[in-house]
């Protein structure tokens, strides 16, 4: 059965209200997860309210009991690794296991600008993304010291203490639809491939790319979880899912081609029993109206 999650855009105007009252009901209608952006501010003006994720991912494992959280994804551009894998070991064993650690290389080029972060060019960034995979891997999974003579990072016998709860740690999930780069990192470092955007049939094409990356370097294909990132529209009533259309200027012929759940209720199910066949496992819908709780629910009762 394919697994629903709930993403919302922390940049997009998040903060601790909208991040409670959220989390709240995602826990107590049944979905699976709660997942969101780690973003200091949005791609362009105007920049809303944008809630630091560990700080709101720590409250999220305090108070909710059930759900599944993390980020989609946590550029390493923002934080050593060393320091990413500590915070995310604590907040894995304070949630008893629910935390899957979203990572990426980082792309959004103004936030990096205005906050003084190098994001590099397009070679090195993936670069200094493989070795601080690497990193954080290694302490979370290795009992000894560990030591790293990398380009970008360089660790000293370096320990992880207290060892994570969780054998070697939380799940780690690497994002992307790359076809060449991004399933060789998933291969070798990752227990999730989230996938970004994308129609059942090229779900599926980059889903049997991944089994063949992965026949390759000796794992079972079963070992990595598949799930996908992408837009939610959805309108309990014609009405609504007219203003929704209209608001966005697209037809939903438009929306499905671009890979994103969008239309009634029946619509939806229709897609989403399409990507399950397909392959896909979970799917993280993006929720971008912060404020629309009934929305949230009505969503709830018509596809879980």
């Amino acid at each position: 059965m394919l697994e629903i999650a709930i993403m919302i855009e922390g940049q997009n105007g998040l903060n601790w209200k909208r991040w409670q009252n959220i989390a709240r009901l995602v826990e107590e209608l049944g979905y699976v997860g709660l997942f969101r952006s780690d973003h200091f501010t949005n791609m362009n003006l105007p920049d809303k309210d944008s809630l630091e994720l560990w700080v709101s991912l720590t409250w999220l494992a305090c108070n909710t009991q059930r759900i599944e959280f993390g980020p989609l994804v946590s550029p390493v551009s923002f934080r050593h690794p060393a320091l990413t894998a500590r915070m995310a070991s604590a907040v894995d064993d304070l949630s008893n296991g629910r935390l899957t650690l979203g990572l990426g290389a980082g792309w959004q080029e103004r936030e990096h600008q205005l906050f003084g972060f190098d994001l590099l060019e397009t070679k090195p960034r993936f670069e200094r993304f493989e070795e601080g995979l690497q990193v954080i891997t290694q302490l979370l999974k290795s009992d000894a010291p560990v030591s790293f003579d990398g380009t970008n990072y360089q660790l000293r016998e370096a320990a992880l203490l207290p060892r994570p709860q969780r054998l070697n740690g939380p799940r780690i999930l690497i994002g992307g639809n790359g076809e060449t780069r991004t399933p060789k990192l998933i291969a070798r470092f990752a227990d999730e491939w989230n996938a970004i955007f994308l129609s059942s049939e090229q779900f599926k094409k980059n889903n049997a790319r991944l089994d063949e990356v992965l026949i390759k370097e000796g794992r079972d294909l079963k070992s990595v979880r598949r799930s996908m990132m992408t837009g939610c529209v959805f309108g309990h009533t014609d009405s609504s899912l007219k203003h929704k259309l209209d608001e966005r200027g697209r037809t939903l012929e438009e929306l499905h081609q671009r890979g994103i759940v969008a239309g009634s209720a029946s619509e939806i199910k229709q897609q989403l029993h399409k990507l399950a066949e397909s392959g896909l496992q979970r799917i993280m819908l993006q929720w971008l109206e912060l404020d629309d709780l009934a929305g949230l629910e009505a969503l709830a009762k018509a596809v879980l």
